[in-house]
């Protein structure tokens, strides 16, 4: 047998194996650089009681990407047409990938969402004016939205950490996956773009708990 006739079959099988599990895959999504807006900042930027633009519904219900963009701008660094993330929120925040909190020369911490204490401020820049936060840059730690339904029958609750499998040409385990669980979730992984590209993973790929392959 030659080599391309044995990673074909190889491959047959992988997937035939999947076929097994497929009651238990979950998406991935890949969130590219974005911020979250405060009320009183959004009138900062783009005027007093300015509301956002749906450009785009998003997986989890109620969350949306907004037409509107701002610019970010760090010590070393700026980024333009980074896209606002509706709906708004009781304080701004800004998620950015390691790679980008380089560029930008501000050091951003591995956080949960919405977790913002001991975090950097970064200048944020609207049409209309510009704001300076004290905090609330972050790189987001990668996790799993799942609903309390979903939870039990994958056998984990909220705040657990988990492994996980990925699949493709750059299979890969990813350890430390925070378990969140709520009913207003969409069951979806979230992983930023340094770590979609290391592993070669995109929208709509999928993914399935280490807890499940191995029985």
């Amino acid at each position: 047998m030659n080599k391309e006739k044995l990673i074909d079959e190889i491959a047959d099988r992988v997937m035939l194996e999947l076929k097994k599990f497929e009651n238990y895959k979950i998406p991935v999504g890949v969130s590219n650089r974005h911020v979250h807006i405060s009320r009183e900042d959004l009138d900062i930027l783009f005027g007093k009681d300015y509301e956002l633009t749906v450009k785009k519904e998003l997986k989890q219900p109620g969350q949306f990407a907004a037409e509107e963009t701002v610019t970010i701008v760090g010590p070393k660094g700026q980024f333009e047409n980074v896209r606002i993330l509706g709906p708004i929120r009781r304080e701004s925040q800004v998620e950015i990938s390691l790679t980008d909190a380089f560029r930008l020369g501000v050091s951003a911490p591995i956080k949960e969402s919405g977790s913002l204490e001991n975090t950097p401020g970064i200048e944020i820049v609207g049409p209309k004016g510009s704001v300076k936060l004290e905090r609330g840059t972050i790189v987001a730690l990668r996790h799993i939205h799942l609903t309390p339904s979903q939870a039990k029958k994958f056998n984990v609750k909220e705040g657990e950490f988990v492994d996980v499998q990925c699949f493709g040409c750059r299979k890969a385990t990813i350890s430390n996956v925070l378990i969140r669980v709520s009913e207003k979730y969409s069951i979806e992984m979230h992983l930023d773009t340094d770590e979609a590209n290391a592993i070669g993973v995109k929208n709509g790929d999928f993914i399935i708990l280490s807890k499940i392959l191995n029985g």
